[in-house]
């Protein structure tokens, strides 16, 4: 394993099972690819049980087949992957102080690292997409040129919801919000919302409106400036993924995906989250499945 670089987080809570081909640490290292859950669906409006998935994909991940052949690797080649387990959410009756105990937990485990320096990356399971404001706040403070990939099928732009200023429909204002003139956003497959989040995106020149623009658009962005996906499951139409919590109809299929992941296995890709998957909502399970092939997909091209 490579060397460590952090001390022990005591309060990480150990998953039911760890993913299938990583080990499990309560420690950063240097030189790897961190898992690491954040089981929070507090501000859902619709139908929650996100909170589930971080350890469903880890329980589904044995049964996925290790090797990909859209990259033609095998998880089994990849040198570190670290399970760090699930962040400490609170049990307030008051969602956002859960919300704000696993945050503050994310910033304070990676406060004095250097990602770049040290080869560090994190893909982020959530939960729903509030969670994203943690990893990519850190990631925006680290990398000064980070471009943000936002897959989903809401803007998530709305200025609060439902009383919620870090709600799930709000998270993209919040990270704007953080944002210098020197990152960038680029939003595809935004089909929900209100008026003035399109027209916000619209004058913004942050939303690609066809599939192939969208491809173009990444392929020209410089091999050597980092890129960050967030990507929010129901970016997927909900024939193929229906366990989520706010599906909306008009998504796109896997294969956009395996297009945009081909992609940034040969860029700068220093880290992702997934979001919103809600198992408890499709029995057959295939909506984990496809969950966690997906998963597999970005950490190949991560490695």
């Amino acid at each position: 394993m490579s060397s460590t670089i952090s001390n022990d987080f005591d309060l990480l809570k150990k998953p039911e099972n760890c993913y299938e081909t990583a080990i499990f640490s309560r420690a950063i290292h240097n030189h790897s690819i961190h898992l690491i859950g954040f089981e929070f669906d507090g501000t859902a409006c619709y139908r929650k049980g996100t909170r589930l998935a971080p350890d469903d994909i880890r329980r589904q991940s044995p049964g996925i087949e290790s090797y990909s052949p859209y990259l033609h690797q095998d998880l089994e080649d990849i040198l570190s992957l670290i399970d760090l387990g699930n962040l400490p959410v609170g049990e307030s009756a008051d969602v956002e102080v859960n919300w704000q105990k696993a945050t503050d937990y994310f910033f304070k485990m990676t406060e004095k690292i250097n990602f770049e320096q040290n080869h560090i990356r994190f893909l982020t399971l959530g939960g729903e997409h509030s969670i994203s404001y943690a990893p990519i706040v850190r990631y925006l403070q680290q990398y000064p040129d980070l471009v943000l990939i936002h897959l989903d099928a809401h803007a998530d732009l709305r200025d609060g919801y439902e009383g919620y200023h870090y709600s799930h429909a709000a998270i993209i204002r919040r990270i704007i919000e953080k944002m210098t003139n020197s990152q960038q956003l680029i939003q595809y497959g935004i089909r929900s919302g209100i008026r003035e989040e399109f027209q916000w995106m619209q004058d913004n020149h942050t939303r690609m409106e066809s599939l192939d623009l969208f491809i173009d658009t990444i392929k020209s962005i410089a091999d050597n400036r980092p890129i960050y996906l967030s990507l929010d499951l129901d970016y997927f139409d909900p024939c193929y993924l229906p366990g989520t919590g706010t599906p909306e109809p008009g998504g796109e299929d896997f294969h956009s995906f395996i297009r945009l992941n081909k992609i940034l296995a040969k860029k700068n890709f220093v880290g992702a989250d997934v979001v919103e998957l809600a198992p408890n909502i499709d029995a057959t399970g295939n909506s984990s499945v496809f969950a966690t092939t997906i998963v597999r997909e970005l950490l190949l091209s991560l490695s």
